[in-house]
């Protein structure tokens, strides 16, 4: 799973049409890809970054193209 360095879940939402910020965790390699939907979580007791949440992002070419 993938950390968002995000504010809240709507700061992730506004972020439509960027790059995407984040943290891999995985020890077994790269879970990012430019295509393709990738699971994720804020969590601030590891980012010291707002709220914790869970979110499904989908992205196409490399930038995010939707939130869920």
């Amino acid at each position: 799973m993938l950390m968002f360095p995000y504010k809240s879940k709507k700061a992730l939402k506004a972020s439509i049409g960027k790059p995407l910020e984040f943290i891999e965790t995985s020890i077994f390699g790269s879970e990012y890809r430019h295509n393709g939907v990738l699971t994720g979580a804020n969590r601030p007791h590891y980012t010291g970054i707002g709220r914790e949440f869970f979110a499904n992002v989908k992205m196409v070419n490399g930038l995010i193209a939707e939130v869920k």
